[in-house]
């Protein structure tokens, strides 16, 4: 089963830079051409420094546990994009932020 929702809370789960040590966080998600994406305003979180640091990450959703790759995106048009599918219709949608990306397996 994949995730249909194009709006959903997972709980994210990364490995430890530094422990190596699982390290899982409820975020806001958003499902975008078969990819699903993570932003925050800066790059300093500890799920989003893991997710860089070791691109093996775990998605659970729906009592199901989906597993894949991470990536930082690079391309400014398509973290807009994902703020405002994550936020639509809210001003903090027009405020740059930083984004993973998971391709899952």
């Amino acid at each position: 089963m994949r995730i249909q929702e194009k709006l959903f809370r997972p709980v994210l789960t990364t490995k430890g830079r530094k422990t190596g040590k699982e390290h899982s966080v409820m975020l806001r998600a958003v499902n975008h051409n078969g990819k699903i994406y993570f932003s925050r305003h800066r790059p300093d979180g500890d799920w989003f420094k893991n997710a860089v640091a070791n691109s093996d990450v775990k998605i659970k959703y729906n009592n199901e546990v989906f597993t894949g790759k991470a990536r930082l995106v690079e391309d400014e048009e398509l973290d807009k994009k994902i703020s405002m599918l994550k936020y639509p219709g809210e001003k903090r949608a027009l405020e740059k932020r930083v984004t993973i990306e998971v391709v899952l397996d």
